[in-house]
C-alpha cells in the first residue's frame, strides 16, 4: 500500500537486497486480501451511478447545509447579524477571494466555487470594496515590491467602509501532515497557533482604525488571532459553497449553530512537551481553564435560549430548551459527565448531544441517553471501569445555557 512515496524506493531497496520479492509478495497478498473481504473488488450499486448524479443542485444543496452548521460564531459584540441597510462593506484578506481555502486537502475538484468576497458580493446590495492585504504567508504579494506592499490599500479601503471583514487564516499548503506540502513557511506542519505574521501585521493595522471589524477565519485546526474584533466567525475549510454560507450567516439569513469539536489554547507554549505521553494539560479532558482561549463546545448563536426543568438519571439526560428570541434557530445541546473518584478524568467527557431546531419563542423537551461507558474510566492498564457511585451531570449549549445535577449509580 502507498502512502507517500514507497513505490519511488521499493525497487531500490530490492536491487540492495534490503527487502526480497517475498516480502512484497506478501504485503501484496495482505493488502488485497483485506480489500476482497471489504467488498472492493465486487460490482455494487454505486458502480453503476453516473456522472450525470455528481454536482446536482441537490448535492450543493447538502454541501451548503453542512457549511452551515459546521460554522462557529466564537466572538460578537453585537455586529452580527450585519444590516441590508449597511452602506460599504471591506472584504479584505488573502482568504477573502481563494478557492483554496474553502477546500482544505484530500478533496476533488468541484464544478463551481464561490468564495468568501463572491458570496458577500451576490448576497448584498450595497457597495462591496476588496483588497487581498497580505500574502497569505510571505511578506509581500508581489516579487518585486517591497515587504507589505498592499497594506496601504487595504487601509484605504478599510477607512472608506462602514465595516471591515476580514478573511484570514490557513490552507492546505500551511497544515496538514508534517512535510506534505513542501512550502518554505512550514512544510505542513504549523510552528504555533498563531497566523503568519503577515497576517497578524495586516491585523494590527486593520484594528487600529477603530472601525468594527469581523474576522472571518478559515483553517483546519485552532487559530489565536490575537486582535481585539466585533465578531470571530470560524468557517473551517466550508466546501465549495462556503462563500454563500458564509454570506448567509453574516447577514442573518441563518443563525450559526455549530459548536468547537476542538479546544483553542491561548499559545503553543502552554501545551505539553510533544514527548510527554500523559494526558496531563491535553484535550478539554484535561486541560486547566486559564490556559484556554476557547473552550471545547463553545458556540455562539443570534438567538438566546434558557434550559430548565433539567433531569438526570445513569440512563437519561433531559432538559427543557427555549428560544427567547424573535428568531428561529438551531441550537446543540451537550451532555457532559464528570466523575468525584481520583481516577475519574478531572474535567468530565461529552458522552451526548442533541442537535434541536427552534421556531421564535418555541420550547421542546429534549431526552439524550447516555451509555454505561459514560460512568466509565479507562485505566493505565486499558481497562474500563466505573470507579465511584457519584457523577454530576452537566448540560450545556456552550453558549451560556447550563444547567448541573449530580446523581448517584
Amino acid at each position: 500500500m502507498n502512502c507517500g512515496n514507497t513505490y519511488l524506493h521499493i525497487l531500490a531497496a530490492l536491487e540492495k537486497g534490503l527487502i526480497t520479492e517475498e516480502d512484497i509478495r506478501r504485503a501484496c497478498v495482505n493488502v488485497l486480501r483485506t480489500r476482497i473481504r471489504l467488498g472492493q473488488l465486487d460490482r455494487t450499486e454505486y458502480d453503476d451511478i453516473p456522472i450525470t448524479r455528481v454536482s446536482t443542485e441537490e448535492n450543493k444543496a447538502v454541501s451548503l447545509e453542512c457549511a452551515l452548521r459546521s460554522a462557529i460564531l466564537l466572538e460578537n459584540d453585537g455586529i452580527l447579524p450585519l444590516s441590508d441597510k449597511t452602506g460599504t462593506i471591506a472584504v479584505i484578506g488573502p482568504n477573502a477571494d481563494s478557492r483554496e481555502a474553502l477546500t482544505g486537502n484530500y478533496n476533488g475538484t468541484a464544478d463551481e466555487y464561490v468564495t468568501f468576497l463572491e458570496g458577500i458580493r451576490g448576497r448584498f446590495g450595497g457597495r462591496v470594496l476588496y483588497s487581498q492585504g497580505c500574502h497569505l504567508y510571505k511578506d509581500r504579494c508581489q516579487g518585486l515590491a517591497q515587504p507589505g506592499d498592499l497594506y496601504s490599500e487595504a487601509l484605504a479601503v478599510a477607512e472608506a467602509a462602514d465595516v471591515v471583514i476580514a478573511c484570514v487564516g490557513l490552507d492546505a499548503t500551511l497544515e496538514g501532515e508534517e512535510g506534505d506540502t513542501g512550502n518554505e513557511f512550514s512544510s505542513g506542519d504549523k510552528p504555533d497557533l498563531r497566523l503568519p505574521e503577515s497576517q497578524r501585521i495586516l491585523l494590527e493595522k486593520l484594528s487600529a482604525l477603530g472601525k468594527p471589524l469581523v474576522i472571518v477565519l478559515a483553517a483546519g485546526s485552532s487559530v489565536n488571532v490575537e486582535v481585539k474584533c466585533s465578531a470571530l466567525l470560524d468557517m473551517w475549510y466550508p466546501g465549495q459553497l462556503g462563500g454563500r454560507a458564509l454570506a448567509k450567516l453574516i447577514f442573518g439569513d441563518v443563525s450559526p449553530s455549530g459548536k468547537l469539536p476542538v479546544t483553542f489554547y491561548k499559545s503553543a507554549d502552554l501545551l505539553p512537551d510533544i514527548r510527554d505521553y500523559s494526558m496531563k494539560g491535553r484535550t478539554y479532558r484535561y486541560c486547566t481553564p486559564e490556559n484556554v482561549l476557547y473552550p471545547f463546545g463553545r458556540g455562539l448563536s443570534y438567538a438566546e435560549f434558557s434550559f430548565t426543568q433539567a433531569d438526570a438519571t445513569a440512563e437519561m439526560a433531559a432538559v427543557t430548551i427555549a428560544n427567547l428570541s424573535d428568531i428561529p434557530a438551531e441550537d446543540v445541546i451537550q451532555v457532559y459527565v464528570r466523575g468525584f473518584s481520583e481516577e475519574d478524568v478531572p474535567n468530565g467527557s461529552l458522552c451526548g448531544f442533541a442537535r434541536v431546531s427552534l421556531r421564535p419563542h418555541e420550547e421542546k423537551r429534549v431526552e439524550i441517553p447516555l451509555p454505561r461507558s459514560a460512568f466509565e474510566t479507562v485505566l493505565a492498564d486499558g481497562t474500563r471501569k466505573i470507579c465511584g457511585t457519584k457523577f454530576e451531570i452537566r448540560i450545556s449549549d456552550g453558549a451560556g445555557a447550563e444547567l448541573r445535577r449530580e446523581i448517584t449509580i
